[in-house]
C-alpha cells in the first residue's frame, strides 16, 4: 500500500483548500479510506471517511458543513475539499488505510 497526499500550503482564514490522495499498491476501489489531520502538538484527529464504491461518507464534528470528501476510483485518488478554514486547523493532513499513511501534507492557515 502506498498513499501520497498533496494540495497543501498556505491559506488565508477564511479560504479553501482542495487536497488529494493517490494511491496504489491496492484494489482501490474495494476499501474505505479516510482523512486525518495532526497540529502541532496535538494528537491526530479522523476528520472523513468514504466508502469505497463512494456511496457513502462520514465527517468528524468539527468539520461537518465545511469538508467534502469524494474519491476518483478510475485515478486511485482521493480528495478532500475544506472551506471556511480557520487558523486553530494548521496541521500536517493525512489519508489513510488501516495501519497504512500517506507522509502527510502540511497546510497552513494564516493571514
Amino acid at each position: 500500500v502506498q498513499l501520497a497526499e498533496s494540495g497543501g500550503g498556505l491559506v488565508r482564514p477564511g479560504g479553501s483548500l482542495r487536497l488529494s490522495c493517490a494511491a496504489s499498491g491496492f484494489n482501490f476501489g474495494d476499501y474505505a479510506m479516510s482523512w486525518a489531520r495532526q497540529a502541532p502538538g496535538k494528537a491526530h484527529e479522523w476528520i472523513a471517511g468514504i466508502k469505497g464504491d463512494g456511496s457513502d461518507v462520514w465527517y468528524g464534528d468539527s468539520v461537518r458543513g465545511r469538508v467534502t470528501i469524494s474519491r476518483d476510483n478510475g485515478k486511485n485518488t482521493m480528495y478532500l475539499q475544506i472551506t471556511k478554514m480557520a487558523p486553530e486547523e494548521t496541521a500536517v493532513y493525512f489519508c489513510f488505510l488501516g495501519g497504512s499513511w500517506g507522509q502527510g501534507t502540511q497546510v497552513t492557515v494564516s493571514s
